[in-house]
């Protein structure tokens, strides 16, 4: 199924987020800050999404998309590039079984080719083996760019239209690497920073945002649901006016 863009049709608004997108910072501060090597905190962290995979589970969240790392984490040390890596791998063999008896669907989107042989395999055994789960799908973004993802986008709309000049948000949108997934309703970035930094630039158009100075290490159950609250109490127009909404529900 290919999800409509928001500023062509808008989106049935439900009390509970149905998609939450996630950028998870605050790994290495969280370590540093107890005087832990950097790769510590991206171990805690893993322990954070397990947390955040069930909760979104009890919530009903349908969508749950996490941004692991990006097409310029590459610029960090080359240590820590590696060690990421390995914990990647390592992700894979313990929670792929786990999310797979969960009923959960896992997605990995990005540039993936910059990986190695092992890992791109182990992604696409994940994917094989939990594609057909329905209770949630994981997406985790992994050597992705939001300005990436719609050349990548524009590259594949334009060969399946030879001779073609004009398109539309439609034609574009369905070659999105998340084309399979509706708009996030929430975006949430732990770390105390506020910024998109490059992560689903077309697909957070309409998306509500919520910050917050929490370490992703740190962030539990109360956190996501103070997060979930703070949207519960957004006004979602998708450019239509107040009146226009009470209206709608009178």
């Amino acid at each position: 199924m290919i999800y409509k863009s928001s500023t062509t049709a808008v989106p049935e608004v439900a009390r509970v987020p149905r998609h939450v997108a996630i950028i998870m910072d605050g790994n290495g501060r969280w370590a540093t800050k107890r005087f832990l090597p950097r790769v510590a905190g991206h171990v805690k962290g893993v322990e954070a999404v397990r947390g955040c995979v069930e909760a979104c589970i009890q919530r009903g969240i349908e969508y749950l998309t996490l941004f692991a790392f990006s097409s310029e984490n590459w610029r960090r040390p080359e240590e820590e590039v590696s060690l990421l890596m390995r914990l990647f791998v390592t992700a894979l063999e313990r929670e792929v079984a786990k999310m797979h008896a969960n009923n959960i669907r896992l997605k990995v989107v990005g540039d993936l080719s910059r990986f190695d042989a092992k890992l791109q395999e182990m992604i696409a055994a994940a994917e094989r083996r939990t594609a057909n789960n329905t209770r949630l799908t994981v997406t985790i973004c992994a050597n992705y760019g939001g300005r990436w993802d719609i050349m990548q986008a524009t590259g594949k709309m334009v060969a399946a239209n030879p001779g073609i000049s004009t398109f539309s948000e439609e034609q574009l949108a369905e070659h999105l690497a998340m084309a399979y997934a509706p708009e996030p309703d929430l975006f949430i970035r732990t770390g105390g920073e506020e910024r998109i930094s490059n992560f689903l630039l077309w697909q957070l158009a309409y998306s509500e945002l919520y910050f917050t100075d929490t370490y992703w290490p740190d962030f539990s159950i109360e956190s996501l649901d103070a997060a979930i609250a703070s949207y519960q109490h957004r006004e979602r127009r998708f450019g239509r006016t107040g009146d226009q909404l009470a209206e709608k529900k009178s």
